[in-house]
């Protein structure tokens, strides 16, 4: 009980630190470490979805420019695409190209066309995010490691891997928030077996001696 409160807590250090990007460094290996311990995705999948966020986020960037700001989040190889386009044809374009990536299962382009968003709506959104994270980290029976949390406006999108009594908690918490006005949730539902399964594999990752997986 006692590990698992100290755990919580300096997960919600971290996040807390994340705001302004100190401290972060200090810590990266324990961090990097720790992520993959606790989330259900497996390392390897882990490395997938941060690379289709890197290649798909730059893609859309360079080609676009201006006239969109495309947040490209990936979890578990389904990729959810948020933030402004300038046209209809732009929203498109981009859940097609996102969608092409050999890593990509499935998209979820809720990309809004109108004027893209200004640096203080996208300050606030990174504070939602950051506050929905913290409550879900203190949330017992609530595995806040193997989800993504994102914000854009009053709408906050939840994906992870999940059960569907786990689903239900999360949705819950991050419908309470001040400041939320729609949640969306595309999570991956596993059985309660599954869980075991993966808590199980869990603890035998712990076992085995920390290292970063070559590329």
């Amino acid at each position: 009980m006692r590990n698992a409160l100290i755990t919580k807590l300096f997960a919600a250090m971290l996040i807390s630190s994340s705001l302004s990007g100190c401290g972060v460094l200090a810590v990266g290996g324990v961090v990097a470490g720790a992520s993959v311990m606790a989330d259900r995705r497996t390392p390897a999948v882990q490395a997938i979805d941060k690379g289709v966020e890197l290649e798909v986020g730059n893609a859309l960037a360079k080609r676009y420019g201006d006239d969109a700001h495309i947040n490209v989040t990936s979890f578990n190889q389904k990729v959810l695409l948020t933030g402004e386009v300038k046209d209809a044809d732009i929203k498109g374009q981009a859940g097609a190209y996102a969608k092409a990536n050999k890593n990509v299962r499935s998209v979820f382009n809720e990309l809004v066309v109108g004027p893209n968003s200004t640096y203080t709506a996208r300050a606030n959104d990174s504070y939602l995010e950051s506050k929905i994270k913290t409550q879900m980290i203190f949330t017992d029976k609530l595995p806040s490691n193997s989800m993504a949390i994102v914000a854009e406006g009053s709408s906050v999108y939840l994906m992870g891997i999940l059960t569907q009594n786990e689903a239900a908690i999360a949705k819950k918490v991050a419908s309470n928030a001040d400041g939320v006005k729609d949640v969306y949730a595309y999570f991956d539902i596993i059985s309660e077996v599954e869980k075991t399964r993966l808590e199980k594999q869990g603890k035998a990752d712990e076992s085995q001696p920390n290292s970063i997986p070559k590329q």
